[in-house]
């Protein structure tokens, strides 16, 4: 049995050898929708001097950055690039005092005051990319190729600001590496990883439901320079990949309870292009609902938010492929290594 492995670097250096001999546990989650984060736990007493050992060490200053690689001896993987943020020590009578330090991906510094500001002719992809270089991330977006008129971000933080548009077309927004990731959501993409029942997984827990599933997705809007509608549609045929499915589950809604259609009225398209992105953009978000699961396997650091993994084992219905949208990764002295997480799918 392979033995389990961590490797944690602040600043580019590897931990002392005192601090990785006080390593007792490690938490990564990562996160499509919200700031992913970390925590390590340290043992903070030194037996000989009778003091503090971490709580008091500029090594774990926030700010300064960390890396987490995590796997097994001989292969490691970089699982998290974040910054430190806070420190937890713990203080318990008849126990070893113990440290806690935490930090979150780049992201958290999208969450760091509210702005109030215009764009005006612009892309959503354009004003991703204007955002991630003033908060000091490299750009990794996808052309939206929209033009809007005019946007406002109303006293929002620029994460709110920008899941707001990503969400109104249908994109998803992360950050990796400090990259910002402004894009389609990937289900579509090759799998990145095969894992099965029995052999690789130690616990599958999905779930099918039809209830948010339609069959037609309008977007509504006004055209106040034309004096007329502005209306977008999507409907199964444009459900971007099966995901080795047979029936999307806008089409198996269609079939066991007939057609249904939702409206969206709110969110106030400019032309007839931005109408027809924001209703297939949001058809197909809604159509990854259609099955969602929880995943528990062995310690696995290839998986990573924003991938495509192929499940087998399953029966028909379940078994293929599924869209990450949540990973976490735990090391303890008691559980080893394991890796948890969510998983999408819009057919079967």
């Amino acid at each position: 049995m392979p033995v389990p492995d961590v490797q944690i670097r602040i600043n580019g250096a590897d931990l002392p050898g005192s601090a990785q001999n006080d390593l007792h546990s490690v938490i990564v989650q990562e996160d499509l929708d919200a700031p992913s984060m970390f925590s390590f736990s340290l043992y903070n007493w030194d037996p000989i001097t009778l003091q503090m050992t971490w709580s008091d060490d500029k090594l774990f200053s926030p700010g300064n950055e960390v890396e987490i690689w995590l796997g097994y001896v001989d292969d490691l993987r970089k699982v998290m690039l974040a910054e430190i943020t806070s420190l937890e020590p713990s203080f318990q009578a008849d126990e070893t005092p113990t440290l806690t330090v935490r930090g979150y991906d780049h992201r958290h510094r999208l969450l760091r005051g509210t702005k109030t500001r215009s764009f005006t002719k612009m892309k959503d992809s354009a004003i991703a990319s204007q955002i991630a270089s003033g908060a000091g991330l490299r750009a990794q977006v996808v052309d939206s190729k929209v033009t809007q008129d005019y946007v406002l971000q109303n006293n929002q933080t620029d994460l709110e600001f920008l899941q707001d548009r990503a969400t109104r077309i249908g994109y998803e927004v992360f950050v990796q590496e400090k990259a910002l990731f402004f894009r389609p959501y990937k289900n579509d993409a090759q799998p990145q990883n095969t894992l099965t029942l029995g052999d690789d997984i130690i616990e599958f827990q999905p779930r099918m439901t039809t209830v948010p599933q339609v069959v037609e997705f309008v977007v509504r809007g006004w055209d106040l320079k034309q004096k007329q509608a502005i209306v977008g549609k999507a409907s199964p045929g444009q459900v971007n990949s099966l995901m080795d499915g047979r029936k999307s589950g806008p089409g198996l809604a269609n079939i066991a309870f007939g057609k249904s259609s939702q409206t969206n009225v709110d969110q106030g398209p400019s032309t007839k292009a931005d109408a027809d992105q924001m209703a297939v953009g949001q058809f197909n978000e809604m159509a990854l609902t259609h099955i969602s699961g929880e995943v528990t396997c062995y310690g696995n650091a290839a998986l990573r938010v924003g991938m495509v993994v192929k499940i087998e084992g399953a029966g028909n219905t379940f078994s293929g492929r599924y869209y990450v949208s949540t990973v976490t990764h735990s090391v303890s002295p008691d559980a080893g290594y394991r890796t948890s997480f969510s998983v999408r799918r819009n057919a079967a």
